[in-house]
């Protein structure tokens, strides 16, 4: 019991292991996955007190407080709502037990101890989230370069439909357009799920 103690204190009994597709629907995150719709796992790490969970649309977090505690809470963190930042990847030392992951979700760090055995597993995630920053990042300055584009082709249009005459059929059909034009953009730079990302860094 005490070891047990010393060991949680410590934070050796929370030195995490990367669990095999196969083994996906026996951990506890499964069920919380909205496999309804269409939300797939791609990698997990289960130690004694948690679980994190990537599927193709976000960070399943089952947070335990200790080795020793049942107590846990969900959190989720999407990939759209919580950009991916400061990815970062520690190797084993030659006494070290294992290898540190880290990066941020928004405003969140996290910091996640996995056993040195599943480097090789541990570098294509670290590959993956690299990959997914990237994306998020080069999307949200498409989507404002997008935006200031279509304000001023909006504005040139309505002073040229005010010129014209006719202002309100000009103003509805610029108006029209102008929607579509923003939906279409949204869908190509707001991206929400990630999973052709996993599958092409993810080799388990």
């Amino acid at each position: 019991m005490f070891k047990k103690i010393a060991s949680d204190a410590l934070g050796l009994s929370d030195v995490g292991s990367v669990i095999h597709p196969s083994d996906y629907d026996k951990v506890d995150a499964d069920d919380y996955i909205l496999h309804e719709d269409n939300e797939k796992i791609y990698f997990l790490i289960k130690s004694k007190s948690d679980e994190y969970c990537f599927t193709n649309r976000a960070l399943v977090h089952l947070d335990g407080t200790s080795a020793l505690s049942k107590k846990r809470s969900l959190k989720r963190y999407s990939y759209k709502e919580h950009a991916i930042s400061d990815v970062l990847m520690e190797t084993a030392g030659t006494i070290d037990l294992d290898v540190e992951i880290k990066f941020s979700m928004g405003s969140v760090p996290f910091s996640i101890d996995v056993h040195k055995n599943h480097i090789e597993a541990i570098k294509d995630l670290y590959k993956a989230l690299i990959r997914i920053s990237e994306l998020t990042h080069e999307n949200e300055i498409s989507m404002e370069y997008a935006k200031e584009s279509l304000q001023i082709t909006s504005n040139t249009l309505v002073r040229a439909s005010i010129q014209e005459g006719s202002v309100s059929d000009h103003f509805r059909h610029i108006n029209d357009h102008v929607f579509n034009w923003l939906m279409n953009s949204r869908k190509k730079y707001n991206v929400k799920d990630f999973g052709f990302v996993f599958e092409k860094y993810i080799n388990n």
